[in-house]
């Protein structure tokens, strides 16, 4: 049971924004889908939501064409504002939800329980221009959820949010996992990414160039990754000179390094010791979702494309 891209190419004349593009997202998972400026992320959701059509490929929800999977099971956050600025919020998001195909007796229900969760009650009949940024972003969220969708298409769903309402859009992503949504969607922010996601995608120039399961990508990398800090040492210098050993990151708090596949990590701590060092952190790990992500697409990324340390979103 899964929404499954298999092959998809699109073009706009000369430029091919999307090529051969491939991925599968499970039912009850929250996908990342991450790429630099321009990338195809934008195109690949619109040709996933039938906005799009593409010129190979086909997208399938439970083995059916998307283009025949009904509305109401699809909810969308575009990157951009697709809100009515001068309509109150109340009555805006009720009319959607009814678009869409809910009840008005649950739509009403199920958005009093939002607007408490999301502390914006006092908001309900504001005018949608009068809200906050990061508000504005809610009743964004809200539009795609309230007619309980089962596949979410989301466009940078944490644009504009503070660490609290970030926080709560986080739990409400969990909660919704746990209900069997499947939830696609894009951020700059790796750590969110790190932190929700179950299995990703990076699309580099219109092609994947990484995909599946978190922990698999993370092994699939060859890389073992140690951090180590040292209370009478924290520039740890000799490690430069350590075989198999190459410092990746220096920090104010610890040192990170990579350590060849074949080599034992602990030869590290077994140096630090006999340097006489204070350890006072001594980490073995796996790379992060943004060293995977800046090792698959930093060195080929442009500088348009490239907004280091983040993947931002933004794409034709």
């Amino acid at each position: 049971m899964s929404l499954e891209i298999a092959n998809i190419t699109k073009r706009f004349g000369a430029f091919t924004a999307v090529q051969d593009v491939s991925f599968t997202a499970t039912e009850g998972q929250i996908f990342g889908f991450l790429g630099t400026n321009g990338a195809g992320k934008t195109t690949t959701m619109r040709i996933i939501l039938d906005i799009l059509r593409p010129d190979t490929g086909s997208v399938t929800w439970h083995g059916t064409p998307n283009t025949a999977v009904p509305r109401r099971l699809w909810g969308y956050l575009p990157e951009e504002r697709g809100l009515y600025p001068k309509m109150v919020v109340e009555d805006q998001l009720l009319f959607l939800a009814q678009l869409y195909g809910a009840s008005a007796r649950d739509a009403r229900r199920d958005l009093n329980d939002w607007l408490e969760r999301f502390a914006i009650v006092e908001n309900r009949r504001k005018r949608v221009e009068q809200l906050s940024k990061g508000n504005q972003q809610k009743i964004q969220f809200l539009a795609a959820v309230l007619h309980d969708p089962d596949i979410l298409i989301m466009d940078e769903p944490f644009s504009g949010l503070d660490p609290v309402n970030a926080a709560q859009m986080i739990e409400a992503f969990g909660e919704m996992r746990q209900r069997g949504k499947t939830i696609l969607f894009s951020t700059h922010q790796m750590e969110q990414a790190e932190e929700l996601c179950q299995a990703i995608a990076i699309i580099h120039r219109g092609r994947i160039v990484v995909h599946g399961d978190v922990r698999a990508v993370k092994r699939n990398t060859g890389r073992q990754v140690v951090r180590l800090a040292l209370a009478n040492d924290p520039d740890i210098l000799w490690l430069d000179h350590l075989p198999g050993v190459t410092v990746t990151k220096r920090r104010p708090d610890f040192v990170e390094m990579d350590v060849e596949r074949g080599s034992d990590p602990e030869t590290v701590l077994r140096a630090a010791l006999e340097h006489g060092g204070s350890v006072t952190r001594f980490e073995i790990g796996e790379p992060s979702l943004n060293d995977i992500f800046l090792a698959s697409v930093g060195e080929s990324a442009t500088d348009e494309e490239r907004v280091a340390p983040r993947a931002s979103i933004a794409i034709r």
